[in-house]
C-alpha cells in the first residue's frame, strides 16, 4: 500500500494525500455478501440527537465479514483484494472447498491464490485461523476474540498487531496495539499476522468536505456558545473557561479526567493499562 499525494491545485488539495490502491483487484463487491446498511446519523428512535456531530456522509454498501471464521477445517483460497468503505483495512474474498464465499480482514502479506485454514491444527502462517493455546510465544496476531466463539473483536483496523507475551493456566497474555497488556481465554480464536493497510494512518484529509464525506459533522467549541448552550460559555469577549477543570456538555469532567468506574469485570484480566492517570 501506497500514499498519492495531491499537487497543490486549490487550497484543499494542498495538503491532502490518498491511498493509491494498488493492492486493490476488483472494484465491484460480491453481491451475495452485501446489504444496505442503516445508520441512525446520531438520532434516537424518536430522532433526538442522542450522538452528536454525526450524520450525512456517501452511501456506503455494507460487506459481511467472517469475523468468527467458522470454517473449521475447510480451506479458503483468496480470490480478491477489496477496498471496503465501512473500515480502513482491505478485505479479502475467500472462495471455500465447499463453493461458499465469505470476507475477512486481509492481513498484511496475504496475495492472490494463497491458501488460508481455520482449525485447530492449522500452521502457523499469515492468514490461517487458530486457538490462542496452539500459537507460540512471540506471534502476532489479529482478530481477536474476547470471549470464545463470540468472533473477532480485538485488533482489527488497519495496521493493528497484537503479540502474545505469555502463558499460565488457562490464560494467555497479550500486548494489544494500545499498549495495554491483558489475559484471555487460552480457547479464544485468533488470525495470525497483522491487518493490512499499514500506512492509512498517514493519509491527510486535506479539506473539511473529507470529513463530511465520512459522515462526521462540525464541532463547536463550548466557549464559542452561550451560558445556556454549555457550561463553558458566556462572557464578554474571549474568555476563560471559568471552572477550575473543563467539563463536557453535560457537566462530566473532560480533558484527562477519569471517568472509569472503579470496579469493573474486566479489572482482573487486565495487567497493565494502555493510560496511566494521576488523579
Amino acid at each position: 500500500m501506497g500514499i498519492r499525494f495531491y499537487k497543490p491545485y486549490t487550497a484543499g488539495t494542498r495538503s491532502r494525500s490518498v491511498s493509491d490502491f494498488n493492492e486493490i483487484t476488483k472494484v465491484s463487491p460480491e453481491k451475495s455478501l452485501t446489504f444496505w446498511l442503516f445508520r441512525s446519523k446520531g438520532r434516537n428512535n424518536r430522532g433526538i440527537i442522542t450522538s452528536r456531530h454525526r450524520g450525512g456522509g456517501h452511501k456506503r454498501l455494507y460487506r459481511l465479514i467472517d469475523f468468527k471464521r467458522n470454517k473449521i477445517g475447510i480451506n479458503g483460497k483468496v480470490k480478491t483484494i477489496e477496498y471496503d468503505p465501512n473500515r480502513k483495512a482491505r478485505i479479502a474474498l475467500l472462495i471455500h472447498d465447499d463453493g461458499s464465499k465469505s470476507y475477512i480482514l486481509h492481513p498484511r502479506g496475504l496475495k492472490i491464490n494463497q491458501s488460508v485454514l481455520s482449525s485447530p491444527s492449522a500452521p502457523i502462517s499469515i492468514g490461517n485461523c487458530l486457538p490462542l493455546k496452539f500459537i507460540p510465544l512471540g506471534t502476532e496476531v489479529h482478530n481477536i476474540e474476547l470471549k470464545p466463539g463470540s468472533g473477532g473483536k480485538l485488533a482489527r483496523s488497519a495496521g493493528c498487531v497484537a503479540q502474545i507475551v505469555a502463558k499460565e493456566n488457562n490464560y494467555v497474555t497479550l500486548r494489544l496495539p494500545s499498549g495495554e497488556v491483558r489475559l484471555l481465554s487460552q480457547n479464544c480464536w485468533a488470525t495470525i499476522g497483522q491487518v493490512g493497510n499499514v500506512e492509512a494512518n498517514n493519509i491527510r484529509i486535506g479539506k473539511a468536505g473529507a470529513m463530511r464525506w465520512l459522515g462526521k459533522r462540525p464541532k463547536v467549541r463550548g466557549i464559542a456558545m452561550n451560558p445556556c448552550d454549555h457550561a463553558h460559555g458566556g462572557g464578554e469577549g474571549r474568555s476563560p473557561i471559568g471552572r477550575k477543570k473543563p467539563v463536557s456538555l453535560w457537566g462530566k469532567p473532560a480533558l484527562g479526567v477519569r471517568t472509569r468506574k472503579k470496579s469493573k469485570y474486566s479489572d482482573k484480566v487486565i495487567i497493565k493499562r494502555r493510560k496511566s492517570f494521576k488523579n
